[in-house]
């Protein structure tokens, strides 16, 4: 099954479960964490299994990969569950305080999408390149940290004001 582009052992180390376990130490206290199109599972399972009171949800709208990750969260005897739809089909009432995006395409409209499913007072995390992207300019609280090993970021955000 064909989940991630990365092949090489140390990499698949290094850039999906470093990179997600990076991420993790930098959350702050929460009860439920969205990881928006997790594919193989990154940064969901690695989150779950460092936080295991934490609510996961798996978003991933792949049935291949859906079905990858209901049996990695059997296997690993998690207590995060998979949506296995498009976020946009979510109930509107479904809200999180942290939504995490990983290698998503058009990160713009993601990230758009994301806002739209933090509780108030919530926090996006997601891994960007040299340049945080123009959607969150103006009303967000923004940090960046530098990835170990890589050209790449971590932005953690805060919405400055309710976006209801």
């Amino acid at each position: 099954m064909s989940l991630t582009s990365v092949r090489n052992g140390t990499q698949i180390v290094q850039r999906h479960f470093g990179e997600s376990l990076f991420l993790a130490e930098r959350l702050p206290s929460a009860a439920t964490f969205l990881d928006l199109g997790s594919g193989a599972g990154f940064p969901g399972i690695p989150v779950a299994l460092v936080y295991p009171g934490l609510e996961v949800t798996l978003a991933e709208s792949q049935g291949k990969k859906a079905a990858f990750l209901r049996e990695a969260v059997s296997e690993l005897k998690l207590s995060a569950t998979v949506w296995a739809d498009r976020v946009e089909r979510m109930p509107a009432s479904r809200l999180f305080d942290i939504v995490a995006l990983r290698a998503v395409d058009r990160m713009e409209a993601a990230l758009e999408l994301a806002a739209k499913r933090m509780k108030s007072g919530g926090t996006l995390a997601f891994f960007a390149g040299q340049s945080t992207p123009d959607v969150l300019q103006g009303s967000w609280v923004i940090r960046e940290f530098v990835l170990p090993r890589s050209v790449g970021r971590l932005v953690v955000a805060s919405h400055r004001e309710s976006h209801a």
